[in-house]
């Protein structure tokens, strides 16, 4: 057990957080999918195990990922935009049902007979990717023609690729990219005119999902109602579990416990999208406070990580993969106090589901090389410094 702490490196918070978050995850993730198992998809211990096997497999990618030295993910990048492309594309031809709704966001894999989400690994590459070209960039004269084709091409095609399927992810994505563009230092007039491009294409494909509704899938209509009745005030299947997340919210004043949430059986994504109104019906506000100064705590060491890194690629590639994961914890809170129209975005680290749990340690994995290879670089100028070690490279 000594030799594996050994092998761990880089920021140990982050390490720490990821941890008590995982640990953390256990409990409300047992208690809410015991509603799944008294309808019947299977008991409830299997699932806690299926949530410990996919938690597993993400510290397994976490390690391996920070082991490999960050500069790699350079190139990396450039290989995988085509990859995720073709996942995204065979994604959505699929058009894939589960239980008679539309499931185009998730590909079948073969072997395993897996569910994998293609566009959660799109979302890290493609941001990856924007800040490898961002640091390339740096410091050179910007011209916005020259920057279209490398930069802005690749990203417009994987969004428009998630878009039908899976608006509020293609929104966080685009905000994200939007945000590095902004720290990278690119100009600002050319991100206003990005800005526009993206409100013109969005318009252009609710149109043609509008002239042409049996060629598109039906989540198109989902998301544009979803937005609509947020802004009326209309009653919805989603103002319904909004509602029941509300009421675990207002209970959560006087917390029924760990395991005694009553909500959770009338949630449909009491596991996964409203684990956090779960959480505060049986923790109380004390739950919730907790997990929003974890999630903090997280932006400030993504923060500090950025800012010890000795190279523009490793700076912005911290933000680029780590402000995404504190984003969309504040929007899955969000949405389970009526903030935001229900986007189905998860909790990372917290809810069930394994593509978000193993992204976001793939991200996490990427964020801690960053920090690894500053400690590496401290320790050889600790070790220059050393009167010791000067005197013996002398000899």
């Amino acid at each position: 057990m000594g030799n594996v702490f050994k092998q761990i490196k880089g920021d140990k918070a982050i390490w720490a957080i990821v941890a008590l978050l995982a640990i953390f995850s256990f409990m409300p993730v047992y208690s809410a999918a015991s509603n799944l198992a008294n309808s019947g998809h299977t008991n409830t211990f299997s699932l806690l195990v299926k949530h410990f096997m996919h938690l597993l497999l993400g510290f397994v990618i976490m390690f391996g990922i920070h082991k490999v030295p960050y500069k790699y993910f350079r190139g990396l990048s450039m290989i995988m935009i085509p990859i995720v492309f073709v996942l995204l594309l065979v994604t959505m031809l699929q058009g894939t049902t589960i239980d008679g709704a539309n499931a185009s966001r998730w590909i079948q894999i073969p072997i395993v007979n897996m569910s994998f989400q293609t566009s959660t690994l799109a979302a890290v590459v493609l941001m990856v990717y924007v800040a490898r070209y961002l640091s390339k960039i740096k410091d050179k004269e910007i011209k916005f023609k020259e920057t279209i084709l490398p930069l802005w091409t690749p990203v417009f095609l994987i969004l428009i690729l998630i878009l039908p399927a899976n608006f509020s992810t293609t929104a966080i994505i685009f905000t994200m990219i939007m945000m590095l563009a902004f720290i990278g230092g690119y100009p600002l007039k050319y991100l206003g005119l990005m800005l526009l491009s993206g409100f013109a294409a969005l318009a252009i494909f609710v149109l043609v999902a509008k002239a042409f509704p049996e060629a598109m899938p039906n989540r198109v209509d989902t998301w544009m109602s979803r937005i609509e009745n947020f802004a009326n005030g209309e009653d919805t299947e989603a103002d319904y579990q909004i509602e029941k997340a509300k009421i675990a919210i207002a209970t959560g004043l006087t917390p029924l416990g760990p395991g005694k949430s009553i909500q959770k059986n009338f949630l449909p994504q009491s596991s996964s999208d409203f684990i956090f109104a779960i959480i505060i019906e049986e923790y109380g506000l004390y739950g919730g406070i907790f997990l929003l100064i974890l999630y903090m705590w997280l932006l400030f060491r993504i923060v500090i990580v950025s800012h010890k890194s000795d190279t523009v690629f490793g700076k912005l590639l911290v933000l680029a993969v780590g402000l995404p994961i504190v984003f969309q914890a504040l929007i899955n809170m969000a949405v389970a106090v009526e903030l935001f129209p229900v986007t189905g975005q998860t909790l990372p680290l917290i809810s069930s589901g394994g593509t978000s749990i193993w992204m976001t340690c793939l991200a996490i994995g990427i964020i801690l090389s960053v920090s690894a290879k500053r400690e590496e670089l401290k320790e050889q100028e600790d070790a220059e410094d050393n009167p010791l070690a000067i005197l013996s490279e002398a000899i």
